[in-house]
């Protein structure tokens, strides 16, 4: 059998990968006339390709390797559970070590009385866990007709079916359509959505179209509410200080179970263990993955309260589970990472050094002729462009072109930012040093002067 290496000559494995791999999230016709960029390498918050550039990873991944690249203890970890026990169900009244120990020390961490774990192997299985157990708990509880979650637009909770049914991403949607029983309103997006009003009068108008939505649906219909601490995929949409309070206190009122998707915003990303905390919130569930393992092996889970896990386990089976929930290899890589998370201060060194550090920097950036916004919360931060910050205007040009158009130039400086529409996106691993922040803003502003120079050559700075 050909092993497959990194002394591959790239051209070949850019062939390789185009004839036989397909790409989430991607043209597939455009990505192979272009080239994957093949990563073989990584340790900190640095990226190698197969090209030998060093490239700064802004995105940690896909938001998740919170305790950077290259930590041989995970692997030590994960080659012991291999030779012990490489896999075992959590089926038919059975557990294992891992999976006993993993949920005892999520259930230490969370917050409120977040006791209880059903895992699951992503983010987006988890989502799909909460939708059922929602539902079951309302039938158990007599109410069988409480069945609609309400979700935003723009909002990101996967891509399964019931993950990117709860999410609000109209392009997903337009793939495949969504299941019933699922309701979106509008997002707490000021910069794009707020008018003429005032951010924390948006903030709570944006939070009352909760409560007209059960009004709307009836409160006999209406089962739970979900929503991520700040909006990830969506843009880094951090809402107006008002919103979260208005919004915890609708669930409240009207007996809705309250979601909080901390599948990003969790295990230090926001300054705190978890954006439930950050903005204030008590969730009956809380979605959780990426930095629950730092990327480094596929878990996700649900953390339920005491009382929809007590409903649930006393009404008979829930039917429902997943060959990998509990894996023993992933939940010994967790619990490793969350060692880790804790024994190093990480969490502390976002909400009080390299987070306000960070923040300095960042809106530093917003004297850029092309920057109108900049929102930064622990490690996760957007800038909006716009060619005019009085209006908050967007572009002649289609949604996202100028934001591709800038994401090229950060990826040609060798700096992972992403672009979500006309916004600039970055969530670095947690244990960002201040020279590599420097480094990062030092990168982030040459690709926005590069794209400006651009765009003014073109004639496309310029409102509609």
């Amino acid at each position: 059998m050909k092993k497959i290496t990194n002394n591959t000559p790239t051209a070949e494995l850019q062939a390789l990968d185009a004839a036989h791999h397909m790409h989430p999230f991607t043209a597939a016709a455009a990505l192979a006339k272009k080239g994957a960029r093949v990563i073989t390498r990584a340790e900190g918050v640095w990226l190698t390709d197969s090209e030998g550039h060093r490239i700064l990873d802004a995105m940690s991944g896909l938001w998740c390797v919170n305790i950077g690249y290259g930590r041989d203890t995970l692997a030590d970890v994960a080659a012991q559970q291999i030779r012990e026990l490489p896999y075992y169900n959590t089926f038919f009244q059975t557990s294992h070590v891992p999976a006993i120990a993993l949920a005892a020390k999520l259930a230490e961490m969370a917050p409120g009385d977040l006791n209880h774990v059903f895992f699951a192997g992503s983010g987006s299985e988890a989502n799909d866990t909460n939708l059922r157990l929602v539902r079951q708990y309302w039938h158990a509880k007599g109410k069988p007709t409480k069945q609609i979650v309400i979700s935003r637009k723009n909002a990101y909770h996967g891509s399964t079916m019931a993950g990117m049914s709860l999410g609000g991403m109209a392009g997903m949607h337009a793939q495949g359509g969504i299941i019933p029983g699922i309701h979106h309103i509008n997002q707490p997006n000021w910069w794009v959505e707020g008018g003429d009003m005032d951010p924390e009068e948006f903030g709570v108008a944006r939070a009352q179209e909760l409560e007209a939505a059960i009004l709307e649906l009836g409160e006999e219909n209406v089962a739970a509410f979900i929503g991520e601490p700040v909006m990830g995929a969506g843009g880094v949409i951090v809402a107006p200080d008002s919103y979260w309070p208005e919004i915890q206190r609708i669930c409240d009122k009207y007996e809705i179970l309250l979601i909080a998707d901390e599948v990003i915003c969790g295990f230090g990303r926001t300054g705190n263990m978890f954006g439930s905390q950050t903005v204030g919130i008590r969730p009956h569930i809380m979605t959780i993955a990426k930095g629950l393992s730092s990327g480094y092996a596929p878990i996700g889970a649900s953390l339920v309260c005491d009382e929809v896990a007590n409903v649930v386990g006393e009404a008979g089976d829930f039917n429902h589970g997943y060959t990998y929930s509990g894996h023993p290899v992933a939940a010994a890589v967790a619990l490793e990472n969350l060692r880790i998370l804790e024994e190093e201060n990480i969490v502390d060194h976002v909400k009080n050094d390299i987070g306000p550090y960070l923040a300095e920097l960042w809106h530093s950036l917003g004297d850029h002729p092309m920057v109108g916004e900049t929102k930064i919360v622990g490690l996760m931060a957007s800038l909006a462009l716009t060619p005019n910050k009085a209006t908050r205007a967007p572009f002649k040009t289609a949604p996202g072109v100028v934001g591709y158009r800038c994401r090229e130039k950060c990826f040609g400086n060798d700096l992972i930012m992403r672009h979500v529409g006309d916004r600039m996106i970055i969530a670095p691993p947690l244990v960002l040093t201040r020279a590599e922040a420097d480094e990062l803003i030092k990168r982030a502003r040459k690709s926005l002067d590069e794209c400006y120079a651009d765009l003014v050559k073109d004639g496309m700075f310029e409102a509609p």
